[in-house]
């Protein structure tokens, strides 16, 4: 265990420059109208930007020192738009196994699996991650997600002795980096190993608990808490070397990634196969709501479109970023030629003197034919295979 022995030059966490985005205080006839602010959030004095359905805080510091703490070094962040739901009951196994798209009777002990929820008709409502520790299992939503797949479960909770219990007095604080692992041994931690696992551990005399969720590029952790005590948390990491970082950047990492967000990349029409996120698919699982058609796809044909994760050229650097929904097409398209994709999420990072621009798109299955390249007005596209390296 460790505690706060010196000040933290980000003590308080007062942003010291403009956010990357204006920010303007909303007129306090207007504050009802606002989400909520996480159990972080009210603690600081930063400025606060709605991000998942809460308000969190949106910046620290730079753009370029939170972008190369993510990914050259170690950050901690808000997570309070995340929930956390028990399934209690006799039948919390077996009813949620036929209610995700994932494992979860099979799921091994202090592990989480990634998950689509969908309908009948096989389009996807949302995304959940499931956690089993012992006989306990848990969902964890997005805020913004909850209400709506709260509602979806509980119109499939008919004879079963299932309940579905919001544990609204926790929160979370995230550790995300290429050194997060050095900062939870100096707080006396041991570092998991595998992404998805989880452990019960004790911070500064906090009892948390400690997930190694998913990244694509460098290593991602939650750690749970009582809501009265994150503030405390927070500053006990900041203490330990870590480095706040707001919601612009972690979104800008999440693009980087190529991490789909339901509601931005994945909407309610699309099916699963469309969205390549085959790591929320079980194939050897038992029935659930929706697998008819992810099973006829699997085995009779594929799908003509797919989520693909982007790297873009600009023809001129300066120029902005192109909007989402910006059309995609083949170097030697004319204009009459019907677009082979379409932008859903672009972001760009800076580290030292080199930028670089990231997307997410839906693509047509016959723009994947031949060269990778696409383009756009202002610059091309290519695809990516694998996550972006920025050691």
């Amino acid at each position: 265990m460790i505690g706060v022995t010196s000040p933290s030059k980000y003590e308080n966490a007062t942003p010291n420059r403009e956010p990357m985005s204006t920010f303007t205080p909303t007129p306090a006839t207007e504050i009802n109208l606002l989400p909520e602010p996480t159990p972080l959030a009210v603690s600081l004095a930063a400025p606060l930007a709605s991000y998942h359905g809460v308000l969190t805080p949106q910046q620290f510091d730079a753009e370029e020192a939170e972008t190369r703490a993510l990914l050259q070094s170690a950050a901690v962040h808000d997570l309070g738009w995340l929930r956390r739901i028990a399934v209690r009951g006799e039948d919390r196994f077996r009813w949620l196994s036929g209610m995700v798209t994932n494992a979860v009777e099979s799921l091994p002990l202090q592990s989480g699996a990634y998950n689509l929820v969908l309908n009948a008709q096989g389009r996807i409502q949302g995304d959940v991650y499931i956690w089993r520790e012992g006989d306990g299992i848990e969902l964890e939503i997005a805020a913004d997600q909850s209400e709506a797949l709260l509602a979806h479960f509980d119109r499939f909770i008919v004879m079963d002795d299932v309940e579905l219990v919001p544990r609204s007095d926790q929160s979370a604080i995230g550790l995300t980096g290429p050194q997060a692992d050095r900062i939870l041994e100096s707080l006396g931690l041991d570092a998991l190993s595998e992404p998805l696992t989880c452990v019960h551990a004790v911070i500064d005399g906090m009892a948390i608990r400690l997930f190694r969720t998913y990244g694509a590029a460098v290593p991602h952790y939650a750690i749970w808490a009582k809501s009265d005590q994150i503030p405390q948390l927070w500053q006990v990491i900041l203490a330990a070397g870590a480095t706040p970082v707001g919601s612009e950047a972690l979104e800008a990492l999440r693009i980087v990634e190529g991490i789909a967000t339901f509601g931005i990349d994945v909407q309610s029409r699309d099916l699963p196969q469309e969205t390549s996120l085959l790591r929320a698919l079980s194939f050897t699982k038992g029935c659930y709501l929706g697998q008819e058609i992810v099973e006829r796809i699997r085995s009779r044909g594929q799908v003509h479109r797919h989520l693909r994760h982007l790297e873009l050229t600009l023809d001129d650097p300066s120029t902005p970023l192109p909007a989402r929904s910006t059309e995609l097409r083949k170097p030697d398209s004319v204009a009459t030629v019907k677009a082979l994709g379409e932008l859903s999420s672009v972001t760009s990072v800076k580290l030292g003197e080199s930028r670089r621009v990231f997307a997410l798109a839906m693509i047509r299955a016959e723009a994947e034919v031949g060269s990778k390249t696409l383009t756009f007005p202002g610059g091309s596209a290519q695809i990516l295979n694998t996550a972006p390296n920025f050691e």
